[in-house]
């Protein structure tokens, strides 16, 4: 028996009964969000404090060492082991009491951060410390690296905030701080160090390198517990915390400061301090710009003129106050804007708490790692800093997109240093060398709030004197005198150019599909572009956002985008996960995927993973016989065709109890049925009769869905197109953009459909006429997959004329909807709307036409052929439990439920008592 398997057997026999030691669960748990990639031998979610101090005992024993995980988005590499990884976020992750007298809160670690506030909101308290990772991160993670986030300046670092702590060392002790007495062997070691600790520790707020041991100074209280406080889970392992809650400002007011460059923005920082903000930011312009490109114009409102920004919040109970000192902050600025509109001040803060995921993307297209990403000096620096550091990215040839908390002096980049190409590792060691070197001769700190893990901990000593790093050694032997507790981290330290993810990577090009043309058509570099920052593992739903509904139906780490991603990156490694495009831990994390796109808009790294999982499943059964569902799913417009011929006969005959279970449909789902006559023929008939000529030609894209089974959609668009003064028309010839081949993964069949439809379209668009989708999904592959599948130069034109209802009507001149008011509607945009085209444009058309829109987020949960087959059904059902059902039934009769998408209209139908409405139809229906 191996290591392996002896301490799983001893696990289990002890109690922990949830142990993983499958490939698929190591692969999951081989990365986080740093450059680094550790694979462990095995993974364990412990339920209680008992399993955790059983598995700090048994790895000692073994000689296994252990790593504590929490949300696994630390940046550094502090979340990984090449033991036992314990994983606290699956069970162990509930806020256990909020005391509002004393206001403080009882927590597991594995919590969520977002739920701590949710559970302290009613009382009218949060906790301070809010990492942009704040919907995804645990409080454990959080202590662990003494997170600090935006609001530092307001409400102080997690240490700041942490009253009480329980943990097992690791010798075995149980710690219950403060109550307890530390180990005096710890007090002597304080005592005959001090003069080392007071002229080295404690200099400035961000000095998060190495551990705080300014804490054990006696006019400090030689308080243990904040010393714990990112020890990075190399000292002891958490079980509880009692954490502080402040109460929450009534009023809030951002401003916006323009500036010429960042190191402007830095150099005005620190007099901004004096008028007491909570938050003071710098984001430079070309993270910005990102957002524009890949969301569209309208997700960045209007800022003041400038290449970087400070972002400053000013809070208080009086709002009269909080406005006199905005509008002192703003005029200290070179030019300003005040926002008190929360709606409005959100979307600039999510563009912020994006810069991790935005800024994976260098200025130079190349993509771009952590590794020194959190560096600090003393604010009053930050501005000569920035530019010395700029310097010496220009000698290294390396470019990043600069962001940070300024008012704090902490700078944050991703650098895109060439680790893919022979010599970069050396490139990337000589960089961090200088950078280090740099920051140490301002008197900063290697790391501001991520902690030093294996990216940072080999430098420490040109930062810190020898007499200093002997005392972290002595610091270690205390608490972990075996080694067991996250080896390689603080105390010998693994190099820092050891166990790089991407170095290990091989470029996959040959014999693509798909062209990832955004990649250098490589695959490999496709699916890292993953950082691991793990927002596929929050729940974006209230702001709108769609990924991912898998995750959020099973909360497995394997049905996320990341947990996706991080097996798909190991079979292009092929260690652990060798068996290719075929292995079983590849399909076991695709098979519950979507193919939403959610993650092509919401994941700030920009992930496909519909794209990869069609990619997959192209090379998994090239040649080969295919699932069932790809032959009847997966060539539905083929079958539709055939059945418009009698549809009576093929809806009666699809009623036959157990025939759809023979084509892979599971059986509690029903079907819709085929119309008797086709949107195409209907429209046919039309212009025999004779219509009207006049009016600026528009061409209809009549997709399968609308054709065979909801015409009344199409008559509607053309009822709402005549209105507003054009002609439409649709092609001679049926045409079909090849979507279920695509999503089924038969990409050969669909570049041949998808190529014979833009040739037919090609002449419209090269007139300048719109081409007009009605349904959502097949809008997007002529707007976005067609570009991937079909030579760049072929497609553009048509992608470029493709136009949804909305997006026409709105650039129409002169064009007024009619007045819907009186209309609430409850709307599910299709996901591939959300993610392809944007589905801002319907929102602002209904409501500038009199509509209460109530937007939901979220997939409804049936994605095309996915909720259909069979193995799918109730997560299907649970993704439409999420927002989609409990909208509906909260909803007051009459309420219009809007769903452009077949696939929503289906859900619908199926799983409520209420019918979808596209928005043709509800536009039509009010024209006069």
């Amino acid at each position: 028996m191996d290591r392996a398997a002896a301490l799983a057997t001893d696990l289990r026999r002890r109690g922990v009964t949830d142990v993983l030691d499958d490939s698929t669960s190591r692969a999951l748990h081989s990365s986080d969000a740093s450059l680094y990639r550790v694979p462990p031998l095995l993974v364990a979610r412990p339920r209680s404090a008992e399993d955790v101090a059983t598995a700090v005992e048994l790895c000692a024993r073994h000689g296994i060492p252990l790593t504590a995980r929490g949300g696994g988005t630390s940046v550094a590499g502090n979340a990984i082991g090449p033991g036992l990884v314990l994983d606290f976020s699956r069970h162990m992750n509930q806020v256990l009491s909020v005391d509002a007298e004393t206001r403080t809160a009882v927590v597991r670690p594995g919590v969520v951060q977002a739920a701590l506030q949710r559970a302290a909101a009613p009382y009218g308290l949060r906790f301070g410390p809010d990492p942009s990772t704040h919907t995804r991160c645990t409080i454990g993670g959080m202590i662990g690296n003494n997170a600090c986030g935006s609001r530092t300046l307001g409400y102080g670092r997690t240490s700041d905030n942490v009253t009480g702590l329980k943990a097992v060392a690791g010798d075995g002790t149980a710690l219950d701080l403060p109550a307890r007495d530390a180990p005096a062997a710890l007090r002597e070691l304080a005592m005959a160090n001090l003069a080392t600790i007071r002229t080295e520790f404690g200099r400035f707020g961000r000095q998060m390198s190495g551990y705080a041991l300014e804490h054990l100074l006696p006019e400090r209280g030689f308080d243990v517990a904040r010393l714990l406080v990112g020890s990075e889970g190399t000292l002891a392992v958490l079980t509880e915390a009692t954490v502080r809650l402040v109460t929450d400002p009534a009023h809030r007011a951002l401003v916006v400061l323009g500036y010429a460059d960042i190191a402007a923005a830095g150099d005005a920082a620190p007099g901004v301090l004096e008028h007491r903000p909570t938050a003071c930011e710098g984001i430079d312009a070309r993270i910005v710009d990102v957002v524009r490109l890949r969301r569209g114009p309208g997700a960045v409102p209007s800022l003041p003129r400038g290449a970087a920004w400070l972002f400053v919040e000013v809070a208080g109970d009086d709002e009269t106050e909080v406005l006199e000192r905005a509008a002192r902050v703003a005029a200290g600025g070179e030019d300003a804007l005040v926002v008190t509109d929360p709606a409005k001040a959100a979307a600039l803060w999510r563009i912020r708490e994006d810069g991790a995921g935005l800024s994976g993307r260098s200025p130079a297209g190349r993509p771009a790692h952590a590794g020194w990403e959190d560096a600090a000096v003393p604010p009053a620096m930050l501005g000569s800093y920035l530019r010395d550091f700029e310097s010496l990215m220009a000698s290294h040839g390396l470019t990043g997109l600069p962001y940070g908390h300024f008012g704090d002096g902490c700078l944050h980049i991703r650098l895109d240093v060439p680790l893919e190409r022979p010599g970069g590792r050396k490139e990337f060691r000589d960089f961090l060398v200088a950078a280090a070197t740099l920051v140490a001769g301002y008197g900063g700190s290697l790391s501001g709030e991520h902690g030093d893990g294996r990216a940072r901990s080999e430098l420490l000593p040109l930062m810190y004197s020898q007499a200093a790093i002997d005392l972290f050694a002595g610091v270690k032997a205390i608490f972990d005198p075996g080694d067991v507790l996250n080896p390689g981290v603080l105390v010998r330290p693994r190099p820092f150019d050891a166990d790089l993810r991407v170095p290990a990577a091989r470029p996959v090009r040959a014999g693509l599909a798909l062209a990832y043309r955004h990649d250098g058509g490589d695959f490999g570099q496709a699916v890292h572009r993953c950082t691991g920052v793990g927002k596929c593992r929050a729940d974006n739903t209230a702001a709108g956002g769609v990924m991912c509904p898998s995750y959020l139906a099973t909360r497995e780490e394997k049905d996320s985008t990341r947990g996706r991603a991080r097996v798909l990156q190991e079979m292009i490694n092929g260690s652990d996960v060798s068996g290719g495009w075929r292995s079983p831990e590849v399909h076991e994390a695709l098979d519950l995927c979507l193919s939403c796109k959610g993650c092509a808009s919401d994941c700030p790294t920009g992930i496909d993973m519909a794209a990869y999982k069609s990619e997959v499943l192209h090379q998994t059964y090239k040649g080969r016989i295919r699932p069932v569902t790809h032959y009847s799913l997966g060539r539905l417009p083929r079958w539709a065709r055939l059945a418009s011929r009698m549809p009576r006969a093929v809806n009666a005959l699809m009623r036959v109890p157990g025939l759809p279970a023979l084509a892979g449909v599971d059986r509690r789902r029903g079907l819709p049925g085929f119309a008797r006559e086709t949107f195409r023929a209907w429209f046919e008939r039309r212009e025999v009769a004779g219509r009207p000529a006049e009016g600026e030609p528009v061409m209809l894209f009549v997709d399968t869905f609308t054709d065979h089974f909801a015409p009344e959609i199409g008559r509607a668009t053309v009822k709402v197109l005549e209105a507003a003064g054009y002609r439409p028309r649709i092609s001679a010839r049926r045409q079909c953009c090849a979507l279920t081949w695509i999503s089924t993964g038969q990409l050969d069949a669909a570049r041949a459909i998808l190529g014979r439809t833009v040739a037919e379209l090609t002449e419209a668009a090269g007139q300048g006429v719109p081409i007009v989708g009605m349904e959502p999904s097949c809008t997007a592959v002529l707007r976005s997959d067609a570009l991937e599948l079909l030579e760049e130069a072929v497609a553009a034109p048509v992608a470029g004329m493709t136009r949804t209802l909305a997006e026409l009507l709105s650039d129409t001149p002169g064009w007024r909807p009619p007045s819907l008011d009186g209309v609430t509607a409850v709307a599910q945009p299709h996901c591939h709307h959300h993610a392809v085209m944007g589905w801002e444009q319907d929102l602002r058309l209904l409501r500038e036409a009199g509509a209460r829109v109530s937007r939901l987020g979220g997939c409804c949960g049936l994605a095309g052929n996915f909720g259909v087959e069979k193995g799918h059904h109730d997560v299907s059902v649970a993704v439409a439990e999420h927002q989609l059902l409990p909208a509906i039934r909260q909803a007051e009769p009459g309420t219009t439920v809007l769903a452009d998408g077949f696939s929503c209209r289906t859900q619908i139908a199926d799983l409520s008592d209420r019918q979808g409405t596209h928005l043709a139809q509800l536009l039509a229906d009010r024209l006069p």
